[in-house]
């Protein structure tokens, strides 16, 4: 997933930020509002972290002026506001879910992940493409019980294609979903992970429209 992390604790988005990347995310962290601002008016994200006290206002103005938009990305809310007014105030402003600091890093990135799932159409953790099984929830493959190791990466992309299943993903749109702002894009990268994605899963579980971009059918 791409996920816009909006937190201006430096030391929290340094650790969170690393913990995602490290599970495959492209992570784009913003500081304030204005820099969340802009980065949802030029991209496009699987889920938004949130935190509410931003030096320049309330995470709740950037989230209702999402809501108000049509933005339908998966927002958790992620603060140090215990309240239970606050609590309700930002489920009510839009918020998907709500998480309060010091927390897990684990559990706050499998709230992505489930919300993420769920945002695509299919919340079970476990599913079937032909003889693999799929277990989203711990981004891990298997054949005839014998797990398929994949890269961040390689899991990242065909996480997305099995996002979308069934509708073709063009390479700019894999492209923005594998990488952040920040991260070095060479111009293969897609068709680098495709063709590894193929020799360890079966060359027709990938398939290609040319011109076009790739799909799991």
């Amino acid at each position: 997933m791409r996920v816009l992390m909006v937190e201006d604790e430096a030391d929290i988005a340094d650790a969170l930020g690393r913990f995602l990347r490290a599970e495959g995310h492209a992570v784009d962290h913003a500081p304030d509002l204005a820099t969340a601002e802009a980065a949802l008016d030029v991209a496009e994200f699987d889920a938004i972290l949130l935190d509410l006290a931003l030096p320049d206002g309330s995470g709740l103005t950037l989230l209702r002026e999402q809501r108000r938009r049509g933005n339908r990305v998966p927002v958790v809310i992620a603060t140090a506001r215990d309240q239970i007014s606050e609590r309700i105030a930002g489920l009510d402003a839009g918020g998907d879910d709500y998480v309060v600091k010091p927390y897990d890093l684990g559990e706050v990135a499998a709230r992505l992940r489930a919300h993420g799932r769920r945002a695509s159409g299919d919340p079970a953790t476990e599913s079937w493409l032909g003889p693999l099984r799929i277990d989203r929830a711990g981004a891990r493959l298997f054949r005839d019980d014998h797990e398929i190791r994949l890269t961040s990466r390689e899991w990242a992309l065909f996480d997305a294609l099995l996002s979308a299943r069934g509708r073709v993903l063009s390479k700019q749109v894999l492209e923005e979903r594998l990488y952040a702002f920040d991260d070095s894009v060479e111009g293969n990268a897609v068709e680098v992970y495709v063709s590894r994605l193929r020799a360890k899963l079966g060359a027709s579980v990938i398939q290609t429209r040319r011109g076009l971009g790739y799909l799991i059918p």
